[in-house]
């Protein structure tokens, strides 16, 4: 088909379209089938690159003459309604299409680049906007923790983890369980991700000065009861989010930290009082995503040396390694789970957070009859949901941060 589109552009010769459309829908189409989360579009002097990040991995999938870019990436602006017209700066829509009887959501960032523009589409599936919190794939433990702090009447729940960890699936799922008709429950998001029944959601427009700030002002005058705010990222949210919630309101957001403790400390950074920050915060959640293994054809070994000092496992202690077969598309891995650690804030805790307690002790308390994200993906490699590789990844990254 990419052979097809001719080098001139000419929007009103809708007869070149055609392939152009053929292509696009083949690559979401293509995206969707495998699950990808992301469609990287991205025009170099050599030619176009189409990769797809599948399982939190990016992979080429095309490679196409670079004259076919400009047509490819003008389509793409006319479908999400951006302006054609504009190429030297990055703009934001989205799609709607059906595929197969399935909604799917495309959000379209561009970005202006040497040769042509860039294009991401991510793409959002409707259907795990609906995902419950008993699907997330948390412990029993985690569970409960979320699960009473969603039911208190108020204060702040923060959910933490870098960007494309599942913070949002994570807090839609707190939502749909709140969202039972008696509440009235209000999002200020950027951008609004799923469009969920029940729920009053606004979409940040710096544009016009509606910020998350002035956002969450307007909707504590809409008489809430749960308001989840898309991210915390000054001093103003933070503290209006505070403020929000010692006037009775259960706020949920998210925050960018490592883990769940470090949340704590990055609330302080923004200047909110500590007493305020103890009184107010009843539960974090932090999280990961790990590739999780194809039960068709994982394969047992034996970690031994340095793969078992790694992730602090005996000599000889039986985990599992990817493979591939037909199943998995000869990856070894088919979807992704989330790991977890959760902290329940108690009096312990309110104290050391309001005497200005370092991450050290407060993650000494927080984790002692929990486990962190370390020790839960050791678990997970374990249980033979992911391989040794994955829960390294994650375990080392809390060693250096404990250590």
């Amino acid at each position: 088909i990419a052979g097809d589109i001719p080098s001139a552009e000419d929007l009103l010769d809708s007869a070149d379209d055609a392939p152009t459309i053929r292509l696009i829908n083949g690559i979401i189409a293509e995206a969707a089938r495998q699950g990808a989360s992301d469609i990287h579009i991205e025009p170099y002097e050599t030619g176009l690159v189409v990769r797809m990040r599948v399982d939190g991995v990016l992979t080429e999938k095309l490679r196409m003459p670079p004259h076919v870019a400009g047509v490819i990436v003008n389509r793409i602006k006319v479908m999400a309604r951006l302006d054609i017209a504009e190429r030297r700066i990055p703009q934001d829509g989205r799609i709607s299409l059906t595929l197969g009887g399935k909604l799917l959501d495309v959000r379209v960032s561009t970005l202006p680049n040497r040769s042509s523009e860039r294009v991401v589409m991510r793409i959002l599936d409707k259907e795990s906007a609906g995902i419950s919190l008993d699907l997330l794939g948390m412990s029993p433990g985690t569970h409960d923790i979320l699960t009473e702090a969603l039911s208190e009447p108020n204060g702040i729940i923060l959910v933490t983890g870098p960007t494309g960890s599942g913070k949002t699936t994570s807090l839609y799922a707190g939502l749909k369980q709140l969202n039972d008709g008696s509440r009235n429950i209000l999002t200020i998001e950027d951008p609004v991700e799923y469009a969920i029944e029940g729920i009053g959601q606004t979409q940040v427009n710096a544009k016009v000065g509606l910020t998350f700030a002035a956002g969450l002002r307007a909707i504590l005058r809409q008489d809430p009861d749960v308001v989840m705010i898309g991210e915390i990222r000054d001093r103003e949210t933070a503290e209006i989010a505070v403020q929000a919630s010692l006037t009775g309101h259960l706020v949920l957001s998210t925050v960018h930290t490592n883990d769940a403790v470090g949340a704590i400390t990055r609330m302080r950074d923004m200047k909110v009082e500590p007493f305020l920050l103890a009184s107010t915060l009843r539960a974090v959640v932090a999280q990961r995503l790990v590739r999780k293994l194809c039960p068709e054809c994982r394969t047992p070994i034996q970690a031994d040396g340095s793969l078992a000092s790694l992730l602090g496992f005996d000599n000889g202690t039986v985990v599992y390694r990817e493979t591939g077969c037909e199943a998995c598309n000869q990856t070894g891995f088919q979807g992704r789970i989330g790991v977890f650690e959760a902290i329940r804030i108690d009096d312990t805790l309110r104290k050391l957070i309001n005497d200005g307690g370092d991450e050290a002790r407060i993650a000494a308390h927080a984790f002692l009859n929990q486990p962190n994200l370390g020790s839960a993906a050791r678990a997970m490699v374990r249980g033979g949901l992911t391989t040794a590789e994955e829960g390294i990844r994650i375990s080392r990254r809390e060693s250096q941060l404990a250590g």
